[in-house]
């Protein structure tokens, strides 16, 4: 890549960019009623910014029934009760933006809320001005909702069904009314004429159902009717009206797509149908599933490693990355992906693994901190509609303790628990007990403590986020993979010019060998960074198991191997 194509992406500021996700019902309650909200998010703007990060995305901060905890929502131009008003929000935009913060909203157009006004005439029947922004059927078709049950729900008042994809209390909208469309246009309107600079865009994909609505085929669990409405007949033609709205505005648009993959995205990424500038895909996060996270299997990192660079080599000069390993519908990666016996190794060690890719990076709140997931006693305890139609839905031959297990291990319920603040009662999330449980190990993972200690998770994320923002190579560099098969080690190259950072991953608990690649050897690089202290020293372990394991990794280390988790990354110039 030469200095001229630097040069150009440069103008596009996302892609310099690292952003920061808010699921505000868990970030920070301000006005003290156990509800994270706007005046908490405001309190905090200051410790976001110290992360190093450029930017927030906030999920849904509309009003909503909360059926889907705020991605059914009943007014797209204001703001939900429980977190503020409109005067709070440009409180926090414009401290935000004082502050050199971008600020994007999540755009949800495939569904409102049944609650909405429109689905609320909708219903009334077929001779009414909004008759014909949702979608209704005499008759329903064969569809499975991904959320609950079946895709059709009968209202008597109507006489007809609607369709859902999602949760009954969230209906399909009908993107092919043109009117519709011009309502969407005009929810970008009020947002970015307020002043936010752009869109995460919820399963955008999805928008466009095949004419006739067919029946579908089994070829996922809960998804019968997928292939009729994923990446549908008229998606790119209505993603293009949306993107005429946002080239009016300095705005940039970031689309999810479930199931979506790199040949498809690449339609929404480059070439005449380009609509989107990011996508968010779901490749990376089947590395210990499959097709869901309830259908649990072995962590592999070789199929994580091949979804990682399949998107890195496939965009390399077309498109651009969306990174990330956590967000609000994944459960934490440290349980997944990670060991939470090696909490603090795995932690640093997965931060490094996705931050130096060639993409945009974004960190979930509380991913900064090592939050893990939580396991509750019962399924009554949770509160994710996925998860609750899981548990009722499949593998009922199981015992109950074995579905909860599962639970354990898939529901987005552990990415929404409280912010753990510091080691005060409820975390400090909130002064009165909070809408959920705080995850019992607050005390020993917490923002409060992570600051008072320069080797902890907290710190090691300033320092990747620092690292590639200080470099050239680490945003605009290619991307190169070095033995894909290693089952536990990942290695990748950032090159640009005469620079290079080899970036060497662990993925064991056991002391492992990473050979250099050939362009490597008898070449002397720096260290600029490692997650073990002064890149040989271990940090102390409160526990003597622990320390034993330390210890054994410390010597194993000093024959030349990875001790468990390590990370480290090396700059050279050639």
């Amino acid at each position: 890549m030469d200095e001229k194509v630097v040069e150009s992406e440069g103008r596009n500021w996302y892609k310099r960019m690292s952003f920061y996700q808010i699921w505000i019902r868990s970030f920070a309650d301000g006005n003290g009623d156990g509800i994270g909200d706007l005046y908490g998010v405001y309190d905090k703007l200051e410790y976001i910014k110290s992360l190093g990060v450029d930017g927030i995305w906030f999920s849904p901060i509309y009003p909503s029934p909360n059926a889907d905890f705020g991605y059914d929502i009943s007014d797209y131009k204001d703001i939900h009760p429980d977190y503020g008003d409109l005067d709070q929000f440009k409180k926090v935009l414009t401290k935000a933006h004082e502050m050199g913060l971008k600020v994007i909203m999540d755009l949800v157009v495939n569904h409102t809320s049944d609650e909405h006004p429109w689905f609320i005439e909708s219903r009334k029947g077929k001779d009414n001005p909004y008759s014909d922004y949702y979608i209704w059927r005499d008759k329903p078709n064969n569809w499975d909702s991904l959320f609950e049950g079946k895709a059709w729900e009968y209202v008597p008042e109507r006489g007809q069904y609607y369709l859902h994809i999602f949760a009954k209390k969230q209906p399909d909208l009908n993107m092919d009314n043109p009117k519709v469309r011009e309502e969407v246009k005009s929810i970008m309107r009020f947002w970015l004429d307020m002043g936010v600079d752009g869109f995460r865009e919820d399963v955008i994909n999805f928008i466009s159902k095949e004419e006739g609505l067919p029946d579908g085929l089994a070829f996922l669990p809960a998804a019968k009717g997928m292939s009729h409405y994923k990446d549908g007949p008229h998606i790119h033609e209505y993603l293009a009206e949306f993107r005429k709205v946002c080239e009016e505005y300095d705005c940039f648009q970031l689309g999810e797509g479930p199931m979506t993959t790199v040949k498809s995205a690449m339609k929404y990424l480059t070439g005449p149908t380009k609509s989107l500038d990011m996508m968010f895909s779901f490749d990376h996060m089947m590395a210990d599933c499959l097709y869901t996270e309830y259908v649990h299997r072995p962590f592999s990192l070789v199929k994580l490693k091949k979804a990682f660079s399949k998107w890195q080599y496939a965009l390399a000069g077309r498109g651009w990355n969306a990174l990330y390993l956590e967000n609000h519908d994944h459960p934490r990666i440290i349980s997944r992906y990670g060991s939470e016996f090696f909490w603090r190794e795995s932690g640093t060690m997965l931060a490094a693994c996705y931050i130096f890719q060639r993409g945009t990076p974004f960190v979930y709140q509380g991913q900064e901190i090592g939050m893990t997931n939580i396991r509750l006693m019962s399924i009554d305890q949770y509160v994710d509609v996925s998860s609750i139609t899981n548990y009722n839905t499949y593998h009922l031959k199981e015992d109950p303790e074995r579905r909860l297990h599962r639970i354990h291990l898939s529901s987005r319920d552990s990415a929404r628990t409280p912010m753990q603040w510091d080691g005060s009662e409820n975390a400090g999330f909130s002064k009165v007990k909070p809408w959920f449980y705080v995850n019992p190990n607050y005390k020993k993972i917490n923002v409060a403590k992570e600051e008072e200690n320069r080797d902890s998770i907290l710190w090691f994320y300033r320092k990747c986020l620092a690292l590639r923002k200080s470099s050239e190579t680490l945003i605009y560099g290619d991307y190169t993979e070095y033995f894909p098969k290693d089952k536990n080690i990942y290695m990748y190259e950032r090159s640009l010019g005469k620079e290079s950072y080899l970036i060497i991953c662990s993925f064991s608990r056991l002391p492992v060998r990473a050979h250099k690649p050939e362009k490597f050897r008898g070449r002397k690089g720096e260290l600029v960074l490692c997650n073990y202290r002064d890149g040989a020293g271990i940090a102390k372990s409160e526990r003597a198991l622990e320390q034993v394991e330390y210890k054994l990794a410390e010597l194993e280390h000093r024959k030349g191997l990875l001790r468990p988790f390590e990370t480290r990354v090396y700059r050279y110039a050639f």
